[in-house]
């Protein structure tokens, strides 16, 4: 009973981590469509929100569950599929830490161009393609981790 309520909270711990991802990410992009600085001010402020109440809590909490999974199953997480799960999480939170910092600098910019009725500036621009390309590597490293998770192919690491 106990390995099958870590299993389900570790994997709504992944749902909310992907799905919170993928939302904040599809919402930034659409507001950045419009240049509209008020709106894009609104959207992000709302997803650095988003991104601390959700993608926060679970980052925290997915490895304490896998952890706990992993010792309630008896497997040893130097075995190859962990590892290198691990590994994709860390890779992950290389890109997404700087990301929610970019995210507050970009509320933080169309918030102040919507306050004085003025364009985005350049340095809006210039962080907006870092956040844009920083999630092509995290989302991969997520859905590397789901493959690893799902398949636990064998893979010898060390």
């Amino acid at each position: 009973m106990l390995e099958q309520l870590l299993l389900l909270a570790h994997v709504i711990g992944a749902t909310v981590l992907f799905g919170t991802g993928a939302g904040i990410a599809f919402f930034m992009v659409m507001a950045h469509r419009t240049g509209d600085a008020v709106l894009i001010a609104h959207v992000a402020g709302t997803v650095v929100i988003a991104d601390t109440v959700f993608t926060a809590t679970a980052a925290i909490f997915q490895p304490v569950t896998g952890y706990l999974l992993a010792r309630s199953i008896g497997w040893d997480l130097t075995e190859g599929w962990i590892s290198l799960s691990l590994l994709l999480y860390v890779v992950t939170g290389v890109f997404w830490l700087p990301v929610v910092w970019i995210q507050i600098r970009l509320r933080d910019l169309a918030r102040t161009a919507a306050a004085s009725a003025s364009a985005l500036p350049p340095a809006y621009f210039r962080l907006y393609r870092v956040w844009f390309a920083f999630g092509f590597p995290a989302f991969s490293a997520v859905i590397g981790i789901f493959w690893l998770m799902l398949t636990k192919p064998s893979i010898t690491l060390f």
